[in-house]
């Protein structure tokens, strides 16, 4: 069983932790549970998504997960890239772009300026059906038809925010 360490409002470790559960039912008010994603953006300003399992939605999504007890945010952005993925991105150049807070979640948020051959990634089949780049103006229409899973709207827009500011 995978655990999960629990946050104050400040993102500050509470030395608490609970078993991970689907819908987060178990994570107690005041308390949070910490969640990475990253963007990767290719050179043609594209973006990888990927189009998730039946067992995980299958909806387009980002890669990202939870981070476990005793991870650091860190740690699990490049766990979550390699599972789903097949990619190593330890010494890349990925950058924090901003925590953010749901209901019961701090949302680390990623940003990475990379070309990939979407080829030659090893997908996690319990995860990921396929990957695909998209346009920023292609995710927008994805947003609008509700196929982009919700969690991944507000981080995005933190990263189109972050590019537009690096420009």
């Amino acid at each position: 069983m995978e655990y999960l360490d629990l946050y104050d409002i400040d993102g500050s470790l509470t030395g608490e932790s609970i078993p991970r559960t689907k819908n987060k039912e178990n994570v107690p008010d005041d308390r949070y549970i910490k969640l990475v994603l990253i963007y990767i953006q290719n050179s043609d300003n594209k973006f990888l998504f990927q189009l998730t399992s039946q067992a995980k939605e299958h909806v387009i999504a980002t890669t990202g997960g939870h981070v476990q007890s005793g991870q650091t945010s860190k740690e699990a952005i490049i766990n979550e890239v390699s599972e789903e993925l097949g990619l190593d991105i330890t010494n890349e150049n990925y950058v924090f772009v901003k925590s953010y807070i749901t209901k019961k979640a701090i949302v680390d948020t990623y940003y990475l300026k990379k070309d990939i051959d979407i080829n030659s990634l090893t997908l996690q089949e319990e995860e990921v059906e396929s990957v695909n780049w998209y346009t920023k103006e292609e995710i927008y229409k994805l947003i609008d038809e509700e196929k982009l899973r919700k969690g991944n709207i507000k981080g995005f827009n933190y990263v189109i925010e972050y590019i537009e500011k690096c420009a």
